[in-house]
């Protein structure tokens, strides 16, 4: 059988001769010129000069994509993610920018922990991951479920509570230190327990503080980013949050923003394509399109700086962690 590594050749050659039909499609469907110049950009890795004809982000320009899936079957791409990503609302904008440019994919998101999205890897049930747990992603990769994996954009966790800070923690600079003030305080604490990347950077930061958290004071939800914010600023409680997910929802929430900018509450994106997934070529057209310029530049370097004065990602594909 094929390894990885010629799965990954088969991928970039079967890229080339997709992008050329829908090149083709796209000059068959409509002689204007796409208005963006920068498709070129967007598929850098693949050297092709059938590139320039793919519509890319042209919000003018809907008659290439009519024309292509009139001709072409649409395929399923299985994304299975974190529910960080789908919660701040980056997938409303992601993957409608990925269908413009590829409209024979219909991209199927699954929003689950980390560690479930990569169950899922495991098992073949998604072809892509896109996801925020290290350690465990390395595993992923050891154990061959993974063909490639590259880094695509980072934020970072914030520490969130009641206004009134009953452990005392607003403006320390140690998560740990937090997280102690927290137990020794028997505030009450929301862990998510899906063994999602938050979760692992969680347990991480208790493990530094030298603590096993239990009572009644530490209560798991089982939830979802989203949904553990609502639970914790009901309870009046603490908790840990993607910084994206706490700003995409801070209208609708109480809690404060009181720990932030310990570099341990670092939080790294990366795109891994799945051996087992049924759609390789497809989890590798994501992978080199998420991770080239147009997308980082254009789409996840901008998400959310204009409602919030900032954005919620900050790509850095290619470049040293």
């Amino acid at each position: 059988s094929m390894g990885p590594a010629g799965l990954k050749y088969l991928a970039l050659i079967a890229l080339v001769l997709v992008l050329a039909v829908a090149a083709f499609s796209v000059g068959c469907g409509d002689e204007e010129t796409p208005t963006t110049t920068a498709a070129p950009e967007t598929t850098a890795p693949v050297a092709s000069s059938t590139t320039t004809a793919a519509p890319v982000e042209s919000s003018t320009t809907t008659a290439p994509a009519e024309t292509t899936t009139t001709e072409m079957a649409k395929q399923e791409l299985i994304l299975a993610s974190t529910t960080s990503t789908q919660d701040s609302g980056l997938f409303d904008v992601l993957i409608p920018a990925f269908t413009e440019l590829f409209p024979f994919y219909e991209v199927k998101v699954i929003a689950v922990g980390s560690g479930e999205a990569m169950k899922m890897g495991e098992t073949g049930d998604a072809d892509v991951l896109l996801v925020h747990s290290p350690a465990a992603e390395k595993t992923f990769m050891e154990n061959g479920f993974g063909v490639e994996r590259k880094a695509v954009m980072y934020n970072d966790f914030i520490i969130v509570g009641p206004e009134d800070d009953p452990a005392k923690i607003k403006g320390m600079t140690s998560a740990a230190e937090a997280f102690a003030a927290i137990a020794n305080a028997k505030a009450s604490y929301f862990n998510r327990g899906d063994k999602s990347g938050t979760d692992a950077k969680e347990q991480a930061i208790w493990k530094a503080a030298n603590l096993t958290p239990s009572g009644d004071w530490y209560q798991v939800t089982g939830q979802g980013m989203g949904e553990t914010l609502t639970i914790a600023d009901q309870a009046g409680g603490y908790t840990l949050a993607d910084r994206a997910t706490y700003l995409s929802k801070k209208d609708s929430l109480a809690l404060a923003l009181l720990v932030e900018g310990d570099t341990a509450l670092f939080n790294q994106y990366h795109v891994i394509t799945c051996a087992k997934g049924t759609n390789f070529i497809g989890a590798s057209n994501f992978l080199v399109w998420i991770t080239a310029a147009n997308a980082r530049a254009n789409i996840i370097g901008t998400f959310g700086a204009e409602k919030f004065g900032q954005p919620l990602f900050v790509p850095n594909a290619g470049q040293v962690e």
